[in-house]
Parts: C-alpha cells; sequence; structure tokens
C-alpha cells in the first residue's frame, strides 16, 4: 500500500541466497558486521548489520527505481525487486544495482497496484495487486500465464468486503512450495476484531492454485497492518507490522507467528463475536526503532532516523542460527522518504517453539 505516512521452496530459497550475502551493497553504513546477536542488537532475537540507500531517487533505463512492496530471491541468487507501480526489477546480488526491468499490466493492459511477489520453482513470477485484488502468475518477461481465484469477500467493495487499498500485501511459498499463503493488510468489512485474513491455496497439476484455508491475525493496533510475510521452513511465518503517524513517523515490528494451529476462518463470515476462534500466534521478535540508527539520517520525523516506510522483506540465508532476512522501504517517490534496504539477522527463539507445542 502506498503509505505516507519466497521461498520458492525453503530448501531451495535458502540455498540460492548464498551469492546474496556473500557481499555488501553499494553503499552502506555499519558499525561492524558480525555474526552475534549482541552487537547492533534491536533485541535479543534481532540484531541490524548495515543499511543501503544506494538506490534512493535512481533510475534505470529510464524507470524510476524505487516505490519497492516486495523482495524475492530468483534461483540464481539475485534479488527480484517489485514496485507498486507495476515494474519488476532483477537486482545484483552483491551491489543492488538494477540488471534488467519489466513493466506489468493486467489483461487489458492497466498498470497493477502490485504488492506482494514470489518466485515460482520454475521461475515464473506470482505477483498481487491491490486493484481487485488478484495474483497473477507472469513469465520473466512480464506475459500473463495464469490468474488465481480470490475468494468473495475479500475482493474490494462493491463487489467484497475489502476496501481498496488495504487488500493483499504479502505473499510467501510454504515449504515444500505446495501452499501459497497471502495476507491481507486490514480487516474486511464486518470483521471489527481488528484481525487480518490470511489466505491460502493448494498447488493442483499444472502449476495452477485452488483456494485453501484462510487464518485470521491481530495486528498489536488499529493503525498497523500487515505489509509482508514469509514463510520459514518449519512452517512459521516472519510477519510485518507497520503503520504511519504523522508528525511522529513510522512504526514498523518483526513478529514469528505460527498458522499451524490457528482455526479455519474460510466458512466465517464475521470474525467479530466468535468465541473459539483460534488467532495465529505471535510473539514479538523486535521493533525496528529500537535497532541502533548506524548513523542514518531521516528526511522527516521518526523515532529513530534509521526508519522509513517499510514494506517488503526475504530471507536470504542462514547462518550460526540466525536468519539473514533483508527489508526495503517504499520512497512512495516522495522527496522525504527513502528507498532503503535494512540487512537483518534474526534468531526465532526456543521459548516460542514449547509454547506453540502446547497450543
Amino acid at each position: 500500500m502506498r503509505l505516507r505516512t519466497v521461498l520458492a521452496t525453503a530448501t531451495a530459497g535458502l540455498a540460492a541466497a548464498t551469492c546474496l550475502t556473500a557481499a555488501g551493497p553499494a553503499t552502506a553504513v555499519s558499525t561492524g558486521t558480525t555474526n552475534s546477536l549482541t552487537s547492533n542488537a534491536c533485541s535479543s532475537s534481532v540484531s541490524i548489520d548495515r543499511f543501503s540507500d544506494a538506490l534512493d531517487k535512481t533510475t534505470y533505463d529510464g524507470t524510476f527505481v524505487g516505490n519497492f512492496s516486495a523482495l524475492a530471491l530468483d534461483r540464481d541468487g539475485s534479488l527480484a525487486a517489485l514496485e507498486d507501480r507495476s515494474s519488476l526489477f532483477d537486482l545484483s546480488a552483491k551491489t543492488l544495482q538494477p540488471k534488467r526491468v519489466v513493466h506489468l499490466a493486467d489483461e487489458n493492459g492497466a498498470d497493477l497496484d502490485s504488492e506482494g511477489l514470489v518466485v515460482d520453482r520454475d521461475g515464473t513470477r506470482l505477483i498481487t495487486s491491490e486493484t481487485e485484488p488478484s495474483i497473477r502468475r507472469y513469465s520473466r518477461d512480464g506475459k500473463i500465464l495464469d490468474r488465481l481465484p480470490v475468494p468473495s469477500s475479500l475482493l474490494v467493495a462493491p463487489a467484497g468486503r475489502a476496501s481498496s487499498n488495504l487488500t493483499f500485501e504479502g505473499l510467501t511459498l510454504l515449504p515444500g512450495g505446495r501452499t501459497l499463503l497471502a495476507s491481507m493488510e486490514a480487516p474486511i468489512a464486518g470483521d471489527t476484531s481488528g484481525a487480518v485474513r490470511f489466505q491460502t491455496w493448494t498447488r493442483t497439476k499444472g502449476d495452477h492454485f485452488r483456494l485453501a484455508a484462510q487464518y485470521a491475525y491481530k495486528p498489536d493496533a488499529s493503525f498497523l497492518g500487515v505489509p509482508e510475510v514469509q514463510a520459514l521452513p518449519d512452517g512459521r511465518l516472519l510477519v510485518l507490522e507497520r503503520g504511519f503517524t504523522s508528525g511522529v513517523g513510522n512504526t514498523v515490528r518483526l513478529y514469528l507467528a505460527d498458522p499451524r494451529h490457528a482455526t479455519d476462518t474460510s466458512g466465517i463470515d464475521h470474525l467479530t463475536g466468535r468465541p473459539g476462534v483460534r488467532l495465529i500466534k505471535k510473539t514479538l521478535l523486535a521493533d525496528i526503532a529500537d535497532c541502533p540508527s548506524l548513523g542514518a539520517t531521516a528526511k522527516q520525523p521518526q523515532p529513530n532516523p534509521l526508519l522509513d516506510n517499510i514494506e517488503g522483506m526475504v530471507i536470504t540465508g542462514r547462518e550460526k542460527g540466525a536468519y539473514k532476512v533483508l527489508l526495503v522501504s517504499d520512497d512512495n517517490q516522495n522527496a522525504v522518504q527513502t528507498t532503503r534496504f535494512y540487512y537483518l539477522r534474526v534468531r526465532t527463539t526456543p521459548a516460542f517453539q514449547s509454547s506453540e507445542a502446547r497450543g
């Protein structure tokens, strides 16, 4: 969503990450890279190695580089970076510099509000658009190959109960690559509990997908939405929550969540007042405002000058018990916002795993 304010499979995605995590970006600020979460700590579970503003307010092949809403690992270890204004970039793993850009469109040639991205096992791209919302499969050169079904309740009103520009933001494949999960950014009409819907699809023959279970996830505050989700190899999720308060700045929090014991809400019209509905369990890993600023500067008020409108996230590898996670902010092509990449190390907590087993 334009606030002012993937693993293709778990093992394949982490294997492809070797090239990406081997070197830093072209422009970075850091107090030193280390495997220890006690250095540059954001919390006991998350640390930040460095950040890069190398692509801020740049262009490539006549296309503005920014407005990034999603990241994914390509099969060669490079980065696929999706703009919410209908462009898909290939970025160098070592420097972040663009190597290629493809324009995306719907069946009528209209631009997308492109928000979520998965590179599938055959190299094709699954891409969400908030407009309807929709999920389409594209070839590498931007040709539409397929379109997935969407539950009527998740369509934008008046066709459904969703609000425009608050629909499918996050997209990820669960381990094994047979289940696709998309996160709604905000609740649909009638779900006044504040919970948002996470919709899944199951892979069928010919790499098509059919509708499957749906789950409910509740952000911490009413002004926080869900811009991104990424699956871990054990079936749990990393979930970003993000919001903006004028004059204060952004709130960005990273959670560990487990949908495996949550209630299937696909047959529940309204989540409000429904006892017995088990939400997706979650625990806070870090508030990004608590990270060291590493010398970052902000162009508008922020709780921490490191912060901006963070929308994209991808797991790039694992090292010594911690996942390497790359975040990116959406600058909305706005002079007071920044396109910034954040290099995190994230450790999932044994205590949370124990509570999952009891759930």
